[in-house]
């Protein structure tokens, strides 16, 4: 896609979201979890441009962005015009800007697109109204746009717990490589949690920093996705994708990432990355593939 037209535009990226181990440790009254997670970013990314305009208006275009059409995720309760009308009000300034928004993340797959956007667009619209929000103030409004928004925020390695308002930094992470893989299907987020059993688990936070990326898997082999076994129920070829990428001799560990139904290989390569994921695309034409480096801070 080329870039929109305009002199005064501005640009933002917003970086695939990972969830390397999952656990779920209680459920609320409300009906929320309480959760303990390692988040980090790929430098995969969709991509938000903003220009001065007379009023608001969003466009999408990209390769997914067919399927934001399909489920008309682009009403105006889509999380970028929320975010946006969202952020004028806290400022105090007149909701202006066009959006374009540039799909390159699947749809409903557990990688935090929405939220990534939504984050995206209130780090973008800080910088096109000129305007700069205590970060206390900004954090409790992107926890209202959605639990993922906070730290999608922030974009760097993060240790995320409640229901996504407590964040603290995570140790230094080595340099990784991930494959990517999702089977073209999306999983509701609620449905997964909702088709969760058993027992809860407890936080498994580890504070020292891994030596390089075998030894991140290592540690991560000692945790989970509390939401993989019921997203393998809801969509059986979410489980044929982990045990495909799991196959894969240059993977260090194959796991599902949030709710699913996208699938990350541990990499130490970026090599090594890029062969799993055009292996598995040839193998599987359907599933959507990609290489990418994890960024580590």
């Amino acid at each position: 896609m080329s870039e929109p037209e305009g002199r005064a535009r501005l640009v933002e990226r917003a970086p695939a979201k990972l969830n390397l181990y999952l656990h779920v440790l209680a459920r609320r009254e409300d009906g929320y979890h309480r959760l303990d997670s390692l988040v980090v970013f790929a430098d995969l990314a969709d991509r938000l441009w903003a220009e001065p305009a007379a009023d608001l208006s969003f466009v999408v275009s990209g390769p997914f962005a067919g399927r934001l059409k399909a489920e008309r995720a682009l009403s105006e309760d889509n999380l970028v015009l929320r975010a946006a009308r969202a952020l004028a009000k806290e400022l105090g300034v007149a909701p202006k800007a066009r959006l374009v928004l540039e799909k390159n993340l699947p749809v409903a797959a557990g990688i935090g697109g929405g939220s990534a956007d939504a984050a995206a667009a209130l780090r973008l619209l800080c910088r096109l109204w000129g305007r700069t929000p205590a970060a206390d103030r900004l954090a409790a409004l992107a926890l209202l746009l959605g639990a993922d928004v906070p730290v999608c925020l922030q974009s760097k390695p993060t240790y995320v717990g409640g229901i996504g308002e407590c964040i603290e930094p995570a140790p230094p992470l080595p340099e990784a490589h991930l494959a990517l893989i999702n089977p073209g299907s999306p999983l509701a987020t609620a449905e997964v949690f909702k088709a969760r059993r058993g027992p809860f688990s407890e936080p498994a936070r580890f504070a020292e920093a891994p030596r390089d990326a075998a030894h991140l898997a290592a540690l991560l082999a000692e945790r989970r996705n509390d939401l993989e076994a019921p997203a393998r129920r809801l969509l059986p070829e979410a489980g044929h994708v982990i045990d495909a990428l799991a196959a894969q001799p240059s993977v260090l560990l194959a796991r599902m990432s949030g709710s699913g139904a996208t699938v990350f290989g541990l990499c130490a390569t970026a090599a090594q990355a890029q062969a799993a994921a055009r292996i598995l695309e040839a193998r599987h034409p359907s599933w959507w593939c990609a290489a990418t480096a994890m960024r580590a801070r």
